[in-house]
């Protein structure tokens, strides 16, 4: 855990499950840099994806000093590929080879989640495990809002005012008996898909626009509160598609064009 409680910060661009989308993380970027962010935070699930993952990764070397990074569960699905995994998944073959020796030591040494500052803690999944939905039970199927006490069950103790999370690429912000608030980022660069654990699923936007969250704290009449800004950025989703199918995963690419799952 990196631990950074000693700073004051205010306002936050979040962004996660980039997916080795680098046409998204661009327009994401641009986008941030126009407003005024004192910081920037990545939750992970950065370069899986057969789109662009050096690319990806090289985009991100050039604002290393300027992100704080974490670690998702398909970066750790990336470095921890046994040959039995490689052999048996062509698009983790395809990223294995792409990325750089220096890019596979970066994703080893990201924390598994942060806490940011006093009011604000940053994880991919939960706080406990990175495959757990923190806001969606999804046992029917498609995603539905957890219950107040099962949220706070998953958060495992953890009494930030603001808790940030990713992995479900659903964006959301949910506000808990507790006066504290869990925002999802959404996804950068990957806006639908469908997995089997723990059981079958879809994850669906509905929309090819990257995703991403801004976090501030304002003054309001009864003080001081945390408001979230969900921000959709249009890019050359067409571009990111392209290679997707040429890499052969024409899932990921109605995926990209569409928001939905085929």
């Amino acid at each position: 855990m990196v631990n950074l409680d000693d700073q004051q910060i205010s306002t936050i661009a979040a962004i996660s499950d980039i997916h080795s989308n680098v046409f998204a993380l661009e327009a994401v970027l641009a986008d941030i840099k126009r407003r005024n962010v004192e910081q920037i935070v990545n939750l992970g699930d950065i370069l899986y994806g057969p789109i662009a993952p050096k690319a990806t990764y090289e985009l991100l070397m050039t604002y290393r000093d300027d992100i704080i990074t974490i670690c998702g569960n398909q970066d750790r699905q990336i470095y921890e590929a046994t040959a039995a995994d490689i052999e048996n998944n062509p698009t983790l073959d395809f990223i294995i080879d792409n990325l750089p020796a220096a890019a596979m030591k970066w994703m080893q040494n990201l924390p598994f989640d942060c806490h940011l500052s006093k009011d604000v803690y940053l994880c991919h999944g939960s706080p406990t495990d990175d495959m757990v939905y923190l806001l969606e039970n999804i046992e029917t199927g498609q995603p539905r809002v957890r219950s107040d006490a099962d949220i706070l069950a998953l958060l495992n103790g953890i009494d930030s005012k603001v808790i940030v999370c990713g992995h479900t690429h659903i964006p959301r912000t949910i506000k808990l008996s507790t006066d504290q608030m869990v925002i999802n980022t959404g996804s950068v660069g990957y806006p639908a898909y469908e997995d089997d654990l723990p059981n079958v699923h879809r994850m669906q936007t509905y929309s090819p626009h990257a995703s991403y969250a801004i976090i501030r704290c304002v003054d309001t009449e009864q003080g001081k509160r945390w408001q979230t800004e969900h921000i959709k950025v249009p890019y050359d989703y067409e571009a990111a598609a392209q290679l997707a199918s040429k890499n052969g995963r024409e899932d990921w690419a109605f995926a990209l064009r569409t928001g939905r799952v085929f």
